[in-house]
């Protein structure tokens, strides 16, 4: 039980950072100053550190549960094709993929650090650094994988942490599922789309 509240509680911590990472990226194509303002402003925040001390500790405990927890189903033989019961091959297909979602979604993770992080670009070159790395085809292909994964790990793992968390009910399950996929969508497609303008833009 503890572990499923952590992985679904350290599941919705990264979603509420990927909500505002997207509010903050989605500016860079539309107003360039104000997004190089406004990622200077982040990176000489006091608390910064402690977001993103946050942010891998979150990150850690998701991916190590996931992986315990898929571990499990398999030595347990849960790894057969999975049949939605309700008609839903949307749903079914979200949780067949979750673990290969989610090492696409670790291997993007090392790669965007290492491009943007590892070191970080001086104030006012974070524009400039962001759309180099988006000239590589290889790179755009990586992104429109993890944008995919994103999209199919929120639609499934937004219910689900609903679920472990003891919130979903008969009563409200089909919105909660119906959120969780435009959650999911929205997301996807949002960085997906901020993702493939900068690249033009470049």
């Amino acid at each position: 039980m503890v572990r499923r509240v952590l992985l679904a509680g350290s599941g919705l911590v990264l979603m509420a950072f990927l909500v505002a990472h997207l509010i903050g990226v989605a500016i860079a194509p539309v107003a360039p100053l104000q997004f190089e303002r406004y990622a200077s402003a982040l990176h000489q925040s006091w608390w910064l550190p402690l977001l993103e001390g946050l942010l891998l500790a979150a990150a850690s405990v998701h991916a190590s549960l996931s992986l315990n927890k898929a571990l499990n189903n398999w030595k347990a033989g849960n790894h057969a094709l999975l049949i939605s019961r309700r008609g839903d091959p949307l749903g079914s297909w979200s949780a067949r993929l979750q673990p290969i979602g989610g090492l696409t979604l670790l291997l993007f993770i090392a790669v965007h650090l290492k491009q943007l992080r590892l070191p970080r670009p001086a104030p006012g070159f974070e524009l400039v650094h962001l759309s180099a790395s988006l000239q590589s085809p290889l790179t755009l292909v990586l992104y429109g994988l993890a944008c995919l994964a994103l999209s199919l790990h929120i639609a499934q793992g937004g219910e689900s942490a609903q679920r472990s968390l003891g919130l979903l009910t008969p009563q409200n399950a089909e919105a909660i599922r119906q959120s969780a996929r435009a959650a999911g969508l929205l997301l996807g497609l949002g960085f997906a789309g901020s993702a493939s303008w900068l690249a033009l833009l470049g």
